[in-house]
C-alpha cells in the first residue's frame, strides 16, 4: 500500500491548546521527563491526547518515543518489555502501567525479516522503528495521531486531526480498506470510538465496514473477545450495538443475524445494554457473563425446542441446548469458561424461579441476583412473567407472602389441593425489582 504523504505539521504552542500537565497522570509525566532527560524525544500520543481535547477523562496515557524498547528498559528499572507482534515497554508504578512504544516505520525499511511479517495485507509483526513523521503514518485514525511533546508542551498534528476533532469526525489515515485489511480489529475500533465519543464516521472510512466484516474471522479469538468486551461493557454498549448491527459486524461475533433480529430479542438485548450502561455510569460492577446470557438466550430457546420435539426431558434438553449454543458461539468468538459457566447457571435458574419452589434456598444461590435481573429483563417483553418478578422482589424485601406451588388440580384423594403454610422470608438486603437490572456482578 502506498503510504500517504505528509505536509508540514501543524504545531500549537502551549498557549494555543487546552492540554495541561495537571490533567496528565504523574506516572506518565515521570516517564516523559525521564526519557527527555535521557536524551530521547518523548510524546504523549493517542487516546490520552484525544480525550483531553474532547473533555473526556482518559482511561490511560500512552507514550511514543525515539528510544528503542531496550533503551526504555535501561532507563526505567521498574519496566519490562512485552509483546512479539508489537514489542513495547510497560513501566510500572504500583497498579498503574504506562505503555511506551518506539516510533514505527514502514515495513519496507525492515533490515531483518523477523522484524516485519505480513500475511497478505494483514500485519503479523510490526517492529520496524523510525521517526515521529514515519510513526504517524502507521497509526489508524487521525484522532489517535496527535503528539503532545514534553520538551516544550506543544501539540503536533501531521494529519489534520485537530480539524477532525473540532468537527467530531472519525477518519482513517490513508486508504480505509487497506487499513482494515492490515488489522481487521480496526473496524471494531471505529465502531467503539464513534460510539464512545459520539463521532461521525466519514463516508470513505465507513463504506468498507459494510463489506469487510468477514475479515474478523482471521483475528485471534482472545483478541476479538477483548475488543468485544470494550465495545459492550465500557458504558456505551447500546450505541455500539446499534453500530455493530448497522454494519452487520455483529454477525461475526455472535450467532445472530443482525439484519433479521426478532423484535423481542432486539428489545431484550437493548434493555440489557441500556442497563449495563447505567451501571457503568453509576460505578457499579459489570461482567460479560450476564450479556452472554442475554445474547444467547434466544438461540438457547430454539436449540432447546429442537430437543424437546425429539422427546428429550426438559432437564436434558437444556443441557444439550447449552452445549450446542456454546459450541456455535465458540466457532465465532470464544468466550472463556469463567463467563460461560455463570451464564449457564443464569439460564438454568430461570425455570426454577418461574416455579417459585424452595424460595429460601434459591435466595441463597450465588447466582440468584443475576438470574433475577435476567428474569426482570425478560418480563419487559413477556408480561406473563411480571407476577413472578413481583413475587421474588417481595421475597427479597422480606415480605410475608404465600408460596405458590404448581399443582395438577385435585389431590390424590379428591380433596382440593392444600396450600403450603406461609413462611416469612428473611431479609437479604438485596434491591427490589425497581433497581436497574442487567450485568449484575456474577
Amino acid at each position: 500500500m502506498p503510504e500517504p504523504s505528509l505536509g508540514p505539521p501543524r504545531i500549537l504552542p502551549r498557549s494555543e491548546h487546552s492540554i495541561s500537565r495537571a490533567h496528565i497522570s504523574k506516572s506518565a509525566l515521570n516517564v516523559l521527563y525521564g526519557l527527555h532527560k535521557a536524551g530521547y524525544e518523548a510524546c504523549l500520543v493517542g487516546g490520552g491526547v484525544r480525550d483531553l481535547l474532547l473533555g473526556v477523562t482518559p482511561k490511560d496515557f500512552d507514550i511514543a518515543t525515539s528510544a528503542l524498547p531496550e533503551q526504555v528498559r535501561a532507563t526505567f528499572r521498574n519496566s519490562r518489555l512485552i509483546g512479539r507482534r508489537f514489542r513495547l515497554a510497560h513501566v510500572h508504578f504500583g497498579p498503574e502501567i504506562v505503555e511506551v512504544a518506539t516510533y514505527r516505520a514502514s515495513h519496507d525499511k525492515a533490515e531483518d525479516e523477523a522484524d516485519a511479517r505480513l500475511d497478505g495485507d494483514r500485519i503479523l509483526r510490526d517492529n520496524v522503528y523510525g521517526t515521529r513523521e514515519e510513526d504517524v503514518i502507521r497509526r489508524d485514525f487521525t484522532v489517535n495521531a496527535l503528539y503532545y511533546r514534553i520538551e516544550d508542551f506543544s501539540l503536533i498534528d501531521h494529519v489534520g486531526a485537530l480539524e477532525d476533532i473540532d468537527k467530531r469526525r472519525l477518519r482513517t489515515i490513508g486508504d480505509p480498506e487497506a487499513r482494515y485489511r492490515e488489522d481487521p480489529v480496526r473496524m471494531l475500533r471505529a465502531v467503539r470510538l464513534a460510539a464512545k465519543l459520539e463521532l461521525t464516521i466519514e463516508p470513505a472510512t465507513e463504506a468498507p465496514l459494510f463489506e469487510l466484516g468477514y475479515l474478523l474471522e482471521t483475528v485471534p479469538q482472545a483478541r476479538l473477545f477483548d475488543e468485544t468486551v470494550k465495545l459492550l461493557l465500557s458504558g456505551h454498549g447500546i450505541r455500539s450495538y446499534e453500530q455493530l448491527s448497522r454494519y452487520r459486524l455483529l454477525d461475526y461475533l455472535f450467532p445472530v443475524e443482525s439484519a433479521a433480529l426478532a423484535p423481542e430479542r432486539d428489545r431484550l438485548i437493548r434493555a440489557a445494554l441500556t442497563n449495563t450502561d447505567q451501571r457503568v455510569a453509576a460505578g457499579l460492577p459489570v461482567t460479560p457473563a450476564f450479556l452472554i446470557a442475554v445474547l444467547l438466550w434466544e438461540p438457547l430457546q430454539e436449540a432447546m425446542a429442537h430437543q424437546l420435539v425429539r422427546g428429550v426431558s426438559e432437564h436434558d434438553a437444556l443441557i444439550k441446548a447449552q452445549e450446542d449454543v456454546l459450541r456455535t458461539q465458540n466457532d465465532l468468538l470464544a468466550v472463556p469458561k469463567r463467563f460461560t459457566l455463570p451464564a449457564a447457571e443464569i439460564w438454568s435458574l430461570q425455570s426454577r424461579l418461574q416455579r417459585r419452589r424452595q424460595p429460601d434456598r434459591l435466595l441463597g444461590h450465588p447466582r440468584f441476583r443475576a438470574a433475577f435481573d435476567f428474569l426482570a429483563l425478560r418480563a419487559q417483553s413477556e408480561p406473563d412473567l411480571q407476577s413472578v418478578v413481583n413475587f421474588w422482589a417481595a421475597r427479597q424485601e422480606g415480605l410475608d407472602l404465600p408460596i405458590e406451588v404448581e399443582t395438577d388440580g385435585e389431590s390424590p384423594d379428591g380433596a382440593p389441593p392444600r396450600r403450603r403454610r406461609r413462611r416469612r422470608g428473611r431479609r437479604r438486603g438485596a434491591q427490589g425489582a425497581s433497581a436497574p437490572p442487567a450485568a449484575a456482578d456474577v
